[in-house]
């Protein structure tokens, strides 16, 4: 057997074409992508603050009257029927009421008018309502001078 030896080729990589490849991939690239926008760019709105020197004109307290059908009346209106004992729409009006006097630095005040002939348990449901609110300052008026007429 007779062995040949092969010429060995050398083999030689074409850098030119490559570096042609990498320089269109590079354009490719910035071309198609966007810079990243920075904070300052986006467009917000932010909302408005009240400054401390301006207050908004709220009123100091509420009164709630309750007849003796057992009606609850606030704001010239009937709050809660004579059944309702858990008086949702005062519960909402007496937290709305609390979160406007918080926000404007003043106590929130309740003054409940019991008619005289009033159930009691009438009257309780009342103040547990201002109590759901969170509502602390609660008075009891007096009708001595209706009497007195």
């Amino acid at each position: 057997m007779i062995l040949r030896r092969r010429e060995e080729q050398s083999i030689e990589v074409q850098l030119a074409p490559m570096a042609d490849i990498g320089f269109l991939l590079i354009c490719f690239f910035l071309i198609s992508s966007r810079p990243p926008r920075n904070e300052a760019d986006l467009s917000m709105t932010l909302p408005g603050s009240v400054s401390d020197e301006q207050s908004i004109d709220i009123p100091q307290d509420i009164t709630i009257s309750i007849q003796m059908d057992g009606n609850v009346i606030a704001n010239d209106e009937v709050i809660g029927p004579a059944g309702d004992q858990a008086l949702p729409r005062l519960v909402t009006l007496l937290k709305n009421f609390k979160t406007a006097a918080d926000l404007n630095q003043s106590q929130s005040l309740v003054t409940v008018d019991a008619a005289n002939q009033t159930n009691h348990q009438r009257i309780i449901d009342v103040l547990n309502a201002c109590g759901l609110a969170g509502i602390r300052g609660v008075t009891l008026a007096d009708d001595i001078e209706e009497d007195e007429l």
